[in-house]
């Protein structure tokens, strides 16, 4: 028994994971376009006689696909904005092809749905100052209309179903503020209530909600949406914090855009999706927890898109009205749809933490997200995007002492031309001259530079961190540009067999040129045992070629994502002449040689790496070998590298 009730359990928690990973964030492409092969709803236009008014007023009615007067439906008054009228919805909006969409894959149940003229006046055209207080008043005095004349026309004379259970009440703008008004003050008359961006129409919460027990106990689902850049998101949010503070279930439902038809339309699609059907209010918190997100870190300041949401998934939006194509190349390239304003916008599928490049593809052509900050990276100038990582905060910046990344440029004899470092100083280091420094040589991949690792990868905050717990060794950091041509063109095979090194002489740059000037312009120890190197990919490969030939220069080794390639028929003792055939004595010269991988890197690294460690280890060689957890060939796998390198450096 005891066995069943935990199975049991285990069952309803998955079940309720899959149900919360189902949520809908938005319409998806195509949503609301008309589609052939299926079954569509009918719209008319009717006229019922107003009393309220004192005269006849029009409305539009949708009957779902499949429609019989045999059958009761339930119904769904859908109201229009401060500028529309019982057409807005129809020419803006398009409900009947949404609807009749979901009808076709079965996410709906079958409704009628009634699209009244929300402003309750003899003229109520939306014509003129729209304004007008006389137009703005009307808009109030609809909650007659639509109780004590719209309503029982509805009723007389369509098959409906008349209790509140089967009443809904949604709307946009200022309909939304109508809704919330009308329904949330009638709760023997709506059980379903919704409103997409809501109006400052919209009454205080204490007004709306005087008896929360009596919303609790009536209400079937209350639905707030609001676009997140909407300036009136306001009256959406102190209504929804004061639900919240009494105690009320609802839904509150932040998506990216502003005041407009695709965040109403959106609205509407997953809100009906929800109507007259079982209801689970313990699922409501769901929704807000997977709408709200956040500009990216890597925006330019004060530009509120891409937003990372809590999924990891991106919503990226990108003017470009002339435009036929536009897309998202971020891991994959994700189609852009067109809003109304010449927005492009696309929700992607969750993207692994950490930092990713990324390019706008517009008819074609790559270029750069100009809402985003730009890196050299993939061999050009690039956007980039950092999706945050719930173990993180390493690479954060903390309330502690901060070192400095400073620019260092010099004349190289061997390349003929002037070279770039950046050189990180640790906490400290201007306040304590007499006080001298290991130091780490960090390279970058191949398509970045020297700009890598302090924009990119966050050691200085890495760093900074690991001092400040204790946890690493104050060093110096020095990172240079890995490419250095000979100019007199001789080709040099590099050792370890690196493909495509040829005439790449940085390792020569580096222990002859970049060694000696760091050593002369910085306060080092300049011996090998406070010396280091590492480095990522393309650095990686260069750390081992450089260092496994310069035993003499350097005691710590690390290689992120590259180190050396094992060769056909060479067994790894054989390489770098013999260096690793005696590991007492290897042991003697390298105090750390580490290794890391990630875990979703591809096959050929991955195996390469692993096969690696695997090799020293049957050769008896002493190593660290780390594996970064779903990470891939990207910055993450390299951040946490260089927190767990450093923090073995110089003890």
């Amino acid at each position: 028994m005891k066995k069943q009730l935990f199975f049991g359990l285990v069952l309803l928690i998955l079940t309720g994971l899959v149900q919360a990973q189902s949520i809908e964030k938005h319409g998806p492409v195509g949503f609301d376009s008309l589609r052939s092969g299926i079954d569509h709803g009918r719209i008319d236009t009717i006229t019922y006689p107003s009393k309220t008014v004192g005269t006849n007023r029009r409305a539009l009615v949708y009957t779902p696909p499949g429609y019989s007067k045999k059958k009761k439906y339930p119904v769904l008054y859908l109201l229009h904005g401060i500028g529309g009228d019982e057409k807005e919805w129809l020419n803006g909006g398009k409900p009947q092809v949404i609807l009749d969409n979901l009808y076709a894959e079965g996410k709906i149940e079958p409704m009628i749905v009634v699209l009244p003229n929300g402003r309750a006046m003899k003229d109520d055209r939306a014509v003129g100052n729209i304004m007008d207080t006389a137009k703005v008043r009307a808009f109030a005095t609809f909650e007659q209309d639509l109780l004590n004349d719209l309503i029982p026309y509805i009723e007389k004379k369509w098959p409906v179903l008349t209790d509140a259970d089967h009443r809904a009440i949604a709307g946009l703008s200022m309909g939304g503020g109508q809704s919330l008004n009308f329904g949330l003050g009638h709760l023997d008359k709506f059980a379903w209530v919704g409103a997409f961006s809501a109006a400052p129409n919209t009454k205080r919460p204490e007004e709306l909600v005087p008896d929360p027990a009596a919303a609790r106990r009536q209400l079937k689902l209350l639905w707030i949406s609001c676009g997140a850049s909407d300036g009136l998101i306001t009256f959406s949010r102190r209504t929804h914090d004061y639900l919240v503070e009494k105690g009320v279930p609802h839904i509150y439902y932040i998506e990216p855009g502003v005041h407009d038809f695709k965040v109403w339309k959106d609205g509407l699609y997953l809100y009906s999706q929800l109507l007259f059907r079982p209801v689970d209010t313990a699922r409501f918190p769901a929704w807000l927890k997977a709408s709200v997100g956040q500009p990216a870190t890597t925006n330019i300041p004060g530009v509120p898109y891409p937003q990372v949401l809590p999924d990891n998934s991106v919503f990226f939006r990108v003017k470009a009205p002339e435009a036929q194509r536009v897309q998202i190349d971020l891991v994959r390239k994700y189609d852009m749809a067109k809003d109304t304003g010449g927005y492009w916008v696309v929700n992607t599928d969750p993207v692994v933490e950490g930092f990713h490049y990324y390019s706008v593809l517009i008819d074609g052509v790559p270029g750069i997200d100009v809402s985003s900050q730009t890196f050299y990276g993939m061999g050009r100038m690039a956007s980039g995007i950092d999706i945050p990582d719930r173990d993180g905060a390493f690479y954060e910046a903390w309330p502690v002492p901060h070192g400095q990344v400073r620019s260092v440029h010099y004349y190289s004899p061997i390349t003929r031309a002037w070279r770039r470092a950046f050189v990180y100083t640790p906490p400290g280091y201007d306040e304590s001259p007499d006080k001298r420094y290991p130091v780490l040589y960090l390279q970058h991949g191949a398509g970045e530079d020297e700009t890598g690792w302090s924009t990119q990868g966050k050691m200085d905050f890495i760093l900074d961190n690991l001092i400040a717990e204790g946890k690493a060794v104050p060093m110096l950091v020095v990172m240079d540009r890995g490419y250095a041509t000979d100019p007199s063109g001789r080709v040099k095979a590099a050792p370890g067999g690196l493909p495509g090194s040829n005439n790449n002489i940085f390792p020569e740059v580096l222990v002859r040129e970049i060694v000696p000037m760091i050593d002369s312009a910085f306060r080092t120890i300049a011996d090998k045992d406070h010396r280091a190197m590492a480095g990522l990919s393309m650095g990686g490969f260069q750390t081992f070629q450089t260092t496994m030939t310069n035993l003499d220069k350097f005691a710590y080794i690390g290689g992120f994502s590259g180190a050396t390639f094992l060769q056909a028929g060479t067994p790894v003792t054989g390489l770098y002449s013999g260096a690793w055939a005696d590991p007492a004595g290897f042991a003697q010269k390298v105090k750390v040689l580490y290794l890391s991988v990630g875990t979703a890197e591809p096959a050929r690294m991955l195996t390469g790496i692993r096969g690696l460690h695997e090799a020293l280890q049957q050769a008896g060689i002493r190593h660290v070998y780390y594996e970064s957890p779903r990470t891939a060939h990207e910055w993450q796998t390299w951040r946490r590298s260089l927190r767990q390198y450093a923090s073995l450096l110089f003890k």
